[in-house]
């Protein structure tokens, strides 16, 4: 099987696998515990926070290990804004965000009265005029992705950010398609939350960071005393381990995997030349991701075509995965009825794809569509 679906997740690496491998073996303490071995995780805790903290460029007491990106997104917008209600109850956030964010703030509207502004894409992106003409006296928070996940196009966070810098609401970023590919330095773009996921850049599912300033936010969990007392539960040392060696591995390789990923995109656009497609999102955008469409064929079918074929490849977000259902976020840029909602696949790379594998695919496109 050729793994083209990296956007929804990420085959782990072998040193990825060591470091997690070392701590089921050698240090399976508990780090709250003050014995020896409980100092000794907690140093390796420590040493995890550390590693990705320097790969962040910020400080480790702004970093909070959670579960993955979906808990990091609910703690930011559901505990800060219940937190902060007396400020006031509108949130501003766009229509193409990641469905944890996206029925976060539905369930903040239905169940608390806030009212939130979503933005929709503009000429196909959105801009930082649009945040600066949605906000109010009571905005409170401002919730948008750095990178889409269906498209891969770039958001201007760090313009969103310095618009904020003059206004109360606090700035969260969902950066889970950029944290490990491109630069995201969290105090550079002026977040007030950033969230992340291991998964996306070869660690292990099930744990993830939000990055916060001193902010006040209601907890989640409540329980113990873990990551100072901002999040409850034991945290999961070998999830920590394998993010930390998985973030830092991305980091050292950052250019060169971008470069990769850059030629394997044109190797596999050369190969369909002389196909009709389109290419959907706006001009900027990451290399890793590619929402194509081919006019006139189904997605859901060419997509098990291809499945069959032994390319995995998808139809958007893995969050709808088994279904074919029409994607928000074209649905955003597009409109309900246009075509390419049920034409287009995302097909995304990683530096562990190869030049051969994207050129099979492009065979076999052809062979497909040329049917």
């Amino acid at each position: 099987m050729i793994y083209l679906d990296n956007a929804a997740t990420t085959p782990l690496t072998p040193s990825v696998i060591d470091a997690m491998t070392e701590i089921m073996v050698n240090d399976f303490g508990n780090p709250s515990s003050i014995h020896g071995i409980g100092r000794q995780a907690n140093q390796r805790l420590r040493s995890n926070r550390q590693m990705i903290a320097s790969a962040l460029k910020t400080d480790p007491r702004r970093i909070i290990f959670t579960s993955g990106a979906t808990e990091s997104n609910n703690t930011a917008i559901k505990g800060y804004a219940l937190a902060n209600q007396a400020k006031g109850k509108h949130l501003i956030t766009t229509a193409i965000e990641h469905h944890s964010v996206l029925h976060t703030v539905e369930y903040l509207e239905k169940r608390f009265g806030f009212e939130v502004t979503y933005l929709k894409p503009e000429n196909g992106h959105i801009s930082a005029q649009q945040v600066a003409d949605a906000l109010r006296d009571d905005t409170i928070l401002v919730s948008i992705m750095f990178a889409n996940n269906e498209t891969g196009d770039l958001i201007p966070v760090k313009e969103i950010g310095e618009l904020l810098q003059d206004h109360q609401a606090a700035f969260h970023v969902d950066a889970v398609q950029a944290v490990g590919k491109i630069d995201v330095f969290p105090e550079e773009i002026k977040a007030d939350f950033l969230s992340a996921s291991a998964h996306k850049f070869h660690g292990p599912k099930g744990v993830g960071i939000l990055y916060s300033t001193p902010q006040h936010f209601d907890n989640l969990l409540h329980g113990g005393e873990q990551e100072e007392k901002r999040r409850a539960s034991t945290e999961n040392m070998i999830g920590i381990a394998g993010l930390a060696q998985a973030l830092s591995d991305a980091i050292t390789h950052k250019d060169e995997n971008y470069q990769h990923v850059q030629e394997l995109r044109q190797v596999f656009l050369d190969g369909i030349s002389d196909l009709d497609y389109y290419i959907n999102g706006s001009q900027h955008k990451m290399p890793h991701v590619l929402n194509i469409g081919f006019p006139n064929q189904n997605n859901g079918i060419l997509l098990t075509q291809l499945d069959l074929a032994g390319f995995a490849v998808s139809t958007g977000s893995a969050c709808t995965a088994g279904t074919v259902d029409p994607s928000h976020v074209l649905s955003s840029i597009y409109g309900d009825d246009s075509p390419r909602l049920t034409e287009s696949i995302r097909i995304s790379f990683s530096e562990l794809n190869t030049i051969s594998e994207v050129q099979q695919l492009a065979k076999k496109l052809i062979e497909i569509v040329g049917k």
